[in-house]
């Protein structure tokens, strides 16, 4: 272990043992919010000094074990003991490094998902549908909920655009790597000659904003307008002004909510909306900004990126971010993502650990 790394280690070890007696203190429920602050930072802490005990203890291990290869007798014992040692330092080493690498603190927030189709008309849009049912039926296999926020339906079936809250521990930790163009190929159902057409959709997840302000939004720079909601819904739906219009001035952002009969409902959707296209936008700065220093292979979120390929005639999947080619697309269009999922998040894990590895 580096001396850098183990020195970070000992002042978390310190810093818990001064959480611990802050937390002792009869006076430490006193203030809610930084009572709640103090327990979350110790949740966090608490599992990377564990393993960082145990590393020590491997090391008092081994260095007991190393001085009993001088005796005869003890030779053979102590030989397997210091190269078992040896390994579980190698495992805890690798274990401390993932346990440091920075959290990326919107992880257990929930989301909202976007899918609008793009180039291949119809077709886009009938797959604009395919990929809101693959995220609902991997929502429905976590047990998450998935709540239509705004649609607008296709000619054919299908959306040109649908917006979606999905509400569940960790959603945006599982997702968040789904932003960027999707394309598929396959035969169209209006295809008469069996040719495989090219389509694209963009996908957008963005964590939702907290309730408590995270972004600012100033009502000066709000226009609201209400209209009569179309499509679905029956009679009442349609003779009340319930859907709503919210222009953002200073950034141009229009998001619109007819989903709900009441008014209110829909504003209030609008709005946590609008926070989370903000806060998108704010992230995507500050990403841009770092990746002038260090190119993110994983997680740069540009929506303009071909990301993924769905070969339908083939029955193959291929993400080109990294290289990654499954041939179970019928399984995941179901909503099989796991493998996906865990292929994405340990490439990223990968490019932390090796920026963390220069860092220290």
């Amino acid at each position: 272990m580096k001396p850098s790394l183990q020195a970070k280690l000992e002042q978390l070890a310190f810093r818990l043992e001064e959480i611990d007696g802050l937390l002792a203190d009869e006076r430490a429920t006193a203030d809610r919010a930084r009572y709640r602050k103090l327990n979350q930072e110790h949740a966090e802490i608490t599992p990377v000094v564990a393993h960082y005990r145990a590393w020590q203890q491997v090391q008092a291990d081994l260095a007991t074990a190393t001085a009993l290869l001088a005796d005869p007798d003890m030779k053979a014992f102590a030989q397997e003991e210091v190269a078992a040692a040896h390994q579980r330092l190698v495992d805890l080493d690798q274990q401390l490094q993932l346990l440091l690498l920075p959290r990326d603190p919107n992880d257990e927030r929930n989301l909202f998902l976007e899918i609008r189709a793009g180039t291949g008309g119809n077709e886009s849009a009938l797959f604009a549908g395919d990929l809101l049912r693959m995220y609902s039926r991997y929502a429905e296999r976590r047990r998450w909920k998935v709540e239509i926020v705004s649609e607008s339906a296709g000619e054919v079936g299908g959306y040109k655009e649908v917006i979606c809250r999905v509400v569940g521990q960790g959603a945006y930790s599982k997702l968040k790597f789904e932003s960027g163009g999707h394309r598929v190929q396959r035969v169209p159902e209006t295809e008469t000659q069996g040719r495989v057409h090219t389509s694209a959709c963009t996908v957008a997840v963005m964590p939702e904003a907290d309730e408590a302000g995270e972004i600012d939004i100033n009502p000066a720079d709000l226009r609201i307008d209400t209209y009569r909601a179309s499509g679905a819904g029956g009679q009442h739906i349609n003779k009340t002004d319930s859907a709503v219009r919210i222009t953002h001035l200073p950034s141009g952002l229009v998001v619109e909510c007819q989903d709900d009969r009441s008014q209110h409902r829909n504003k209030a959707q609008a709005l946590a909306v609008l926070a989370a296209r903000l806060k998108d936008m704010q992230e995507r700065a500050a990403h841009a900004k770092e990746a002038s220093t260090r190119k993110s292979l994983i997680g740069t979120g540009d929506r303009s990126d071909r990301i993924r390929t769905y070969n339908f005639p083939q029955g193959r999947l291929t993400d080109h971010r990294i290289n990654l080619t499954l041939y179970k697309l019928g399984q995941i269009m179901d909503g099989d993502l796991d493998e996906l999922i865990a292929a994405l998040t340990a490439e990223h894990q990968a490019e932390l650990l090796a920026a963390l590895s220069g860092e220290m």
